[in-house]
């Protein structure tokens, strides 16, 4: 599956979501907005986290009530209708695609069709981290793992706990060592660490930037996390864990 693809099978999806549930594209308003870190995360103990310093944006949307968020790096402010969005350009515009991706995610969930749409705050990514293990070892076993995107909390128990790799494409992360293990290239080193891998740890941010093509149907157990992708997980069958999430 291409990019292009799949963000067409998303909208056609959505589309036929809107349909069913025979909401009003024209009248009903989504609101969005770039969150603060501590707006996205609260005050957390570990200070590691991409967007404490700039490398990612929680955008968030708010439908009917309901809210969705996307993780990216293409932030965009916005109050218009749902019909706006889903003319979009999500395929060619970073911001557009960010903009819906959120959006879909606060639709879906006002509809009964996703949950756990709104990131977990303070201790939240630290208890999510320690519920992994447990939940790798009842599901896998003792699995090499690879985690695909510096989520350091996780990082940290998965490191601590089984044999891992991680890919990442932030050059300040590329090549540096943490918790005993050397960051490698997203891209250069994605065929070498993907075919050693037993199963893989994908951050659901992927699905912003597109590169979550290459974790899809590649003859791997691929295990996604994080509410960006909580809506497309629905729509396109992908495992996803995420704990603490609201």
């Amino acid at each position: 599956m291409t990019e292009q693809e799949l963000y067409l099978k998303l909208k056609d999806e959505f589309k036929k979501i809107i349909d069913t549930n025979k909401l009003n594209t024209g009248e009903i308003k989504i609101r969005s907005v770039s969150l603060s870190p501590q707006e996205a995360i609260g005050i957390t103990e570990r200070k590691d986290y991409p967007i404490l310093y700039g490398r990612e944006i929680m955008l968030q949307a708010e439908y009917d009530g309901f809210i969705g968020q996307a993780f990216t790096s293409s932030p965009a402010d916005y109050s218009g209708s749902l019909s706006e969005i889903l003319d979009n350009d999500i395929i060619g515009d970073p911001h557009d695609r960010a903009l819906f991706i959120a959006a879909m995610n606060a639709v879906m969930r006002s509809v009964g069709l996703a949950d756990r749409t709104v990131h977990c705050k303070n201790q939240g990514p630290e208890l999510c981290a320690k519920q992994m293990v447990p939940f790798i070892k009842e599901k896998y076993g003792n699995p090499k793992i690879l985690q695909v995107g510096y989520q350091p909390a996780i990082f940290q128990q998965i490191a601590e706990n089984f044999d891992m790799r991680i890919l990442d494409l932030n050059p300040d992360n590329v090549g540096s060592e943490k918790y005993g293990v050397t960051v490698e290239h997203g891209i250069d080193d994605y065929d070498d660490a993907v075919n050693w891998a037993d199963i893989i740890l994908c951050t659901g941010s992927t699905i912003c930037n597109g590169s979550i093509v290459k974790y899809i149907d590649i003859g791997k157990e691929v295990i996604f996390y994080g509410t960006t992708l909580a809506g497309a997980a629905e729509l396109l069958g992908l495992k996803r864990a995420c704990f603490e999430s609201e």
